[in-house]
């Protein structure tokens, strides 16, 4: 259930479109100002504080509910559709599906990459702009974590970078420069509104998992891929490796992956770093392609961006990085020549 209380801005962290970052005393909060406006130095506002209350991965932050310096607020919304519906937070955001209702239902072939973490993005994107760099990328960011996707530093550090050339917010996920109502229409929208040469999807921060089997919102991946293939795209599937984490599940090619390529009914291609030591999986239901992945770290160290996964960077996951970097050579390649 739901934790609530009461407390008093003293002093505004960081703000950009959508979102402020504010201190209360010796704690912090974050506003997402699309829902509930902005606030102010003294301001009186509710705190939602579940998530630091129950030690969740949110990093310290609680999010302000409202701001009770205020009677009342409203933003008017470009549509009719609703994301969060049937919540106190409920909002028109529209749909980018209602100003283009013509779009071809087909992806051309398009290469789709499937990922299940949102930290691989990055390593995907920065692969395919080295390798074709006039090719256009677009994100996807599905529903299976945070939902706001103004809240990710890495999207916006991505776009100012050059490295995604388009954002599209699917499901209950909002602040896409493109907003749709499923991940299928979210892939149409990125290549036909959009003009993705490639597209990247991926959850926002924070996934989450119980450690079973299907506990995870990584299982989404399944889906994604299949939609990608329904949808006459080429779907690629980013492999999770990893070698520091301390749960022996996401060690080598993580459970995640495995869960989720097993559920895929569709033949994709899984792209694996050259050498990559595959453990038992469903890997003869697909095609694996074995490729020499660029030096993403370096790539992404280029462009001023520190990327971590779980809070460890290319130092200490090589394996994670070299594994995007695979995925991104992949999709490249299905382009044809540079």
């Amino acid at each position: 259930m739901p934790s609530f209380r009461r407390a008093t801005v003293t002093a505004i962290l960081a703000e950009r479109p959508g979102l402020q970052r504010v201190a209360l005393g010796g704690e912090r909060a974050y506003s997402l100002t699309d829902l509930t406006g902005p606030v102010a130095v003294g301001d009186d506002v509710i705190l939602n504080t579940t998530a630091v209350d129950l030690g969740l991965g949110t990093g310290g932050w609680h999010v302000v509910h409202w701001n009770l310096a205020r009677d009342g607020w409203s933003q008017p919304g470009p549509g009719h559709i609703m994301k969060l519906r049937y919540t106190s937070l409920q909002v028109d955001t529209g749909a980018a599906e209602e100003q283009h209702p013509d779009l071809p239902g087909d992806l051309g072939g398009t290469p789709v990459v499937a990922c299940s973490l949102h930290s691989q993005v990055p390593g995907v994107a920065v692969a395919v702009k080295d390798l074709r760099p006039a090719s256009r990328v677009s994100y996807v960011m599905t529903d299976g974590a945070a939902l706001p996707m103004v809240l990710s530093d890495l999207v916006v550090a991505m776009v100012e970078s050059g490295l995604i050339d388009g954002t599209v917010t699917a499901g209950h996920a909002f602040g896409g420069q493109l907003e749709a109502v499923n991940v299928a229409s979210a892939l149409n929208l990125a290549v036909h509104a959009q003009q993705a040469d490639v597209v990247v999807v991926a959850m926002g921060p924070g996934v989450v998992g119980t450690g079973t089997p299907l506990g995870t919102t990584a299982l989404e991946v399944a889906g994604i891929l299949d939609a990608t293939a329904w949808l006459g795209g080429r779907p690629v599937a980013c492999l999770r490796v990893g070698e520091g984490d301390a749960r022996e599940r996401h060690r080598g090619v993580s459970h995640h992956t495995r869960t989720a390529l097993g559920a895929t009914r569709s033949e994709v291609t899984v792209a694996a770093p050259a050498g990559l030591d595959l453990p038992a999986g469903p890997w003869d239901r697909h095609r694996v392609v074995a490729v020499d992945p660029p030096d993403v770290a370096a790539l992404l160290a280029a462009r001023d961006l520190r990327v971590t996964t779980m809070g460890r960077g290319p130092e200490e996951e090589p394996g994670f990085f070299a594994a995007c970097g695979a995925a991104g050579a992949v999709a490249a390649e299905m382009l044809g020549p540079s």
